[in-house]
This record gives structure tokens, C-alpha cells and sequence, in this order.
């Protein structure tokens, strides 16, 4: 058995973990050592009850390491221990890292050096755009974005990482075999061509409920930032937010409209103390505060595409100023009958220059 495997049957044992693994190999000085040691050694270990200790003692009947260990072959993932030198650092240093991580794609050192961008899967047009701007440019200065890969915030911060060329980790709450969600397969595939898709779990564990907020942990274990662009009062974000505040990460939150239930969470984080950012330079002088060899973001524009608009079009497009606004409130400002109104809104949105949202409402995309 090679020391690799070691960890991975550790890993594998039902009502272990992270601690218990430490406080274990503190005593014993090997994963391997571990295995082969007797229930009778492992009480000597503070915290060790009897049916933890024949657990581990007959671990060879408890869990299926042969399994698991082609599983991991047929779908060519790595494993990480933490003697692993492109195992995270920062990650290695918190309460309970994990023991083991299971890499689908490739780490570089490049991504140690890495933000955590989180927020609500329920994402307004507001925050998924703050995403992707603070995102693209993180990315695009050098850093590795990590998140969740859930729906909302995470998926967008993804996306954003990527259309800057850029690096991007996802931290799953399942085990690989067992994506969550299903629909963000195909962008994990991308994600895997540059970065990597990572979990602590067995390749095929479920999701559950505990399980995503014991991933949130490793996302702001490893960023040396995390950012909350979007999230109501009761948001799994904000659990992300307090674990990373005590491990000593800093907490950046995008601020939103006080009458908006969605940003309530990021307005109140920033009463407690969370650095406000409007742009990713925001984040990256912080840090250039404090890693004075921090790269600088560059200033990305969005230019507004060049094309050809009737005088209508061009009245409609500026009454819509760059909030979400009713269709009614568009008329009125614009001063263009209903029929009007309607009819250019769709030549807008054919042009890609609005969306249309739920509810009569647009928006402007540029």
C-alpha cells in the first residue's frame, strides 16, 4: 500500500474526518501506521471512543479501497494529500483540511494564489453582471477563481474566469462521479481544460445537505479573499463568510440596493466590517496592501456594440437607463406611445442590447 492509498482509506472511513485524521497521525506518525495499528492503541488517542476504534482497526472490512481506487482510474483523477506540494498552502493551515482531495483536471502553483467569489444561486441580473465583471477581472490579473459550481453566483463566476482566459477552481459538495448540479456538467468539463474541478468525497457520494456547507470551508480555506457579491439575510454565503473570517481570510462584499432582499446579506456583511468593492481593482490594491508582489487588475470595458439605431431605439435604449425598469416606467419616460414602445423593445432585444425580464421588466445588457 503506498502512502497515498493510505490517506485514501482514511479518507474513506465513515466517522473520521479531518480532526480525528490529525489527531491520529500526531499520535501514530504515518497513515500507514494508522492501518495497521489495534483498537486497544487507538483508544490511547484522546477522542477515540470503542466503535470508532474497531472501525479503524478493521478498516479493511468497512470500506472497498479496491473500488474506489479504479473508479479513480477510469476517470483519470488525481489524488492530493497534504504532502503534496501543489496541495494549497493556505488550505493545509485551516481547523480541518481535508484529508484527501480528488482533482479531475490539473493544479499548477499558479493556483495557490487564488479568490473565493460566492453568492446566491437564486441570482438577480444585478448580481450575476457584478459577478462577471469582478470575476473576468481577477482572472484576467492572474488569480484563480474558486467557487462552488452552483447554480447562480458560482456558475457565472465560473464562466467569467474563463472568458478571460483565465484559471478556476471548482469545489464540489458530491463526489465527482455524483456532479451537483447535473446541468453544470458541461461547463465542469470546461472547467477541467483550464483548472480543475476538485472534491474531498468519495467519487460516488450524493449531495446532501451537510455536505455543501462542509465545502464552502474549502473555498475560503484556499483563497487567500473571498468575495460575496450577492446573498439575502439567510444564505449559505454568509456561512462561507464567517468560516473565512475565522481563518483569518478577508471578506470583500459588493453592496446592493437597501430595498432588495437579495443584497441584504452583502449590506449587512458590510456593517459587521466586510471591505465594500465596486471593482476588482478594489480587491486586488487591498491585497497589494498586504502581498506587495500581488499582480494589478486592469480596467476591463464593456464597450456598447456599434450598431445602427433608429431614432426610436436610441430614446428607448437611454430610457432605460442601467437599472431594471418597468415597461410603464419606460413609456413614460421615453414619451413613445405604447405601440411604439413594445415594438422597438423587441428590435432592442433582437440587437442584444436589453433582456427582457420576468415581470414586464428590461434591463440593459451593455
Amino acid at each position: 500500500m503506498t502512502r497515498t492509498e493510505a490517506y485514501l482509506a482514511l479518507n474513506l472511513l465513515p466517522q473520521v474526518g479531518p480532526v480525528r485524521v490529525r489527531k491520529l497521525l500526531r499520535h501514530f506518525g504515518s497513515p500507514e501506521r494508522i492501518l495497521t495499528a489495534k483498537s486497544s492503541e487507538i483508544l490511547q488517542v484522546e477522542g477515540f471512543g470503542l466503535a470508532q476504534a474497531e472501525s479503524i482497526a478493521g478498516w479493511e472490512t468497512q470500506i472497498d479501497l479496491g473500488g474506489e481506487l479504479q473508479k479513480i482510474r477510469d476517470r483519470e483523477l488525481t489524488i492530493l494529500t497534504q504532502e503534496d506540494e501543489l496541495y494549497p498552502p493556505l488550505l493545509r493551515e485551516i481547523h480541518d483540511p481535508p484529508v484527501v482531495l480528488y482533482v479531475w483536471g490539473n493544479l499548477t502553483k499558479r493556483d495557490h494564489n487564488a479568490l473565493g467569489v460566492v453568492g446566491s444561486r437564486h441570482a438577480t441580473h444585478y448580481g450575476l453582471s457584478a459577478t462577471k465583471k469582478l470575476s473576468f477581472q481577477i482572472a484576467y490579473a492572474g488569480y484563480a477563481v474558486i467557487s462552488g459550481l452552483a447554480r447562480g453566483i458560482d456558475t457565472a463566476a465560473h464562466e467569467a474566469a474563463l472568458a478571460a482566459k483565465g484559471r478556476t477552481i471548482a469545489i464540489l459538495g458530491s463526489g465527482i462521479g455524483k456532479l451537483y448540479p447535473p446541468e453544470n456538467m458541461a461547463l465542469a468539463e470546461r472547467i477541467a481544460q483550464n483548472g480543475a474541478v476538485i472534491s474531498e468525497y468519495p467519487v460516488d457520494r450524493i449531495a446532501d445537505k451537510q455536505t455543501f456547507p462542509y465545502r464552502n470551508r474549502v473555498v475560503a480555506g484556499w483563497s487567500c479573499g473571498l468575495i460575496v457579491v450577492e446573498a439575502p439575510l439567510r444564505s449559505g454565503s454568509l456561512i462561507t463568510a464567517q468560516q473565512a473570517t475565522e481563518q483569518g481570510r478577508t471578506v470583500y462584499a459588493v453592496p446592493g440596493p437597501i430595498d432588495k432582499p437579495t443584497s441584504a446579506g452583502c449590506n449587512r456583511l458590510i456593517q459587521q466590517g466586510a471591505k465594500l468593492i465596486m471593482d476588482g481593482a478594489d480587491v486586488l490594491d487591498d491585497l497589494m496592501t498586504l502581498f506587495p508582489t500581488a499582480p494589478s487588475a486592469p480596467k476591463v470595458e464593456e464597450p456598447r456594440p456599434v450598431v445602427s439605431l433608429t431614432l426610436e431605439e436610441e430614446i428607448l435604449y437611454n430610457a432605460i437607463g442601467t437599472e431594471e425598469a418597468h415597461i410603464n416606467d419606460i413609456t413614460t419616460a421615453s414619451g413613445l406611445t405604447v405601440a411604439t414602445v413594445s415594438s422597438t423593445l423587441m428590435r432592442l432585444e433582437m440587437k442584444r442590447l436589453i433582456r427582457a425580464l420576468p415581470g414586464r421588466r428590461y434591463v440593459r445588457l451593455v
